[in-house]
């Protein structure tokens, strides 16, 4: 069907009362949702009705930048594993890291025992890698690996809103 000055209109309408282009498209008959789409982006509309739910929308929380992994993963790790039972016997306060500069490694300096975690902005020249000892299978000492591999329960615990 073609796009005649009646439906062009009822379309406005529609879209004007928050209609989704799926519905629209069951209400015109005989077009497809893109089909409504591409006719609403051509008219340039804008505007919708707000629906009660999207009236007020939810505030977005800050996303952390840890490195997240499934508990499949921890399962076949046992050097992560072994970091966890760690964490479990003893959770102590995360403090800042001091690392020594004898410990402190370039780019050209990191090997499998040095931990890889960086340290600063990579465009200055104070940046470099933490450089202690890593655990047995993981990229990190474990100061950062309590840090880069946080259980999802922890994560989760962390998320909650304090009252």
């Amino acid at each position: 069907m073609s796009w005649t000055d009646e439906r062009v209109e009822l379309l406005k309408k529609l879209w004007a009362d928050g209609l989704s282009a799926s519905q629209i498209a069951a209400e015109l008959g005989g077009i497809t949702r893109n089909a409504v789409i591409g006719k609403v982006h051509r008219l340039g509309l804008s505007g919708r009705a707000k629906s009660a739910s999207s009236a007020s929308p939810r505030p977005r929380k800050a996303r952390s930048p840890m490195m997240r992994i499934g508990r499949a993963s921890i399962r076949g790790n046992t050097a992560l594993a072994h970091a966890y039972e760690m964490e479990a016997e003893a959770t102590p306060e995360l403090i800042e890291n001091i690392i020594p500069i004898g410990q402190r490694r370039t780019l050209l300096e990191l090997n499998e025992q040095t931990c890889r975690w960086p340290i600063g902005d990579p465009g200055s020249s104070e940046f470099f890698f933490c450089g202690g000892n890593t655990l047995d299978g993981l990229p990190y000492c474990a100061y950062h690996s309590r840090v880069a591999y946080q259980p999802a329960s922890d994560r989760r615990r962390d998320r909650r809103p304090q009252r």
